[in-house]
């Protein structure tokens, strides 16, 4: 247990299972696997990081899934870093993706400060996104996404 270092984690995820990997400070990657999306499990994530380290620094590229993973990680006492996926570097000619290359990637491009973080909205912010989307929805149009002027 080194709870001195910092412990880098990357997550790759999706709507039923978020695949794992860490380093301590600049040491190997490794994988820890998957986990389900349940709040139970990822409170059980949570607690093994922090046993690994005090300082634990988390990211995983903005989806669709929302915000709720952000909130419950920032709400342990861990720094959470959502990145933009069109802003993570990728090696030319690099077209091989795994949900574990990817969790890798993550942690790697985390511990050498090369990603770009996303603004997280409040939770009052994301639920008007969300009914302002619905309604443009609803009358057929794009009411609310990017591009919609």
């Amino acid at each position: 247990m080194q709870h001195d270092s910092t412990l880098y984690v990357g997550l790759d995820v999706h709507k039923d299972s978020i695949t794992v990997a860490y380093s301590i400070d600049n040491g190997d990657v490794e994988s820890m696997g998957k986990i389900v999306t349940t709040k139970a499990a990822i409170d059980r994530l949570c607690k093994q990081l922090l046993a690994k380290s005090s300082h634990v620094c988390v990211v995983y590229e903005a989806g669709p899934c929302g915000y709720g993973l952000h909130r419950q990680l920032t709400g342990y006492g861990v720094e959470c870093m959502v990145c933009a996926p069109s802003m993570i570097p990728r090696k030319p000619g690099e077209h091989v993706k795994t949900d574990r290359r990817d969790a890798v990637k993550l942690v790697r491009s985390l511990r050498a400060g090369d990603l770009s973080a996303v603004h997280v909205p409040t939770v009052e912010d994301e639920a008007f996104r969300y009914l302002a989307r619905a309604r443009g929805k609803a009358l057929g149009t794009n009411c609310g996404r990017p591009g919609s002027d």
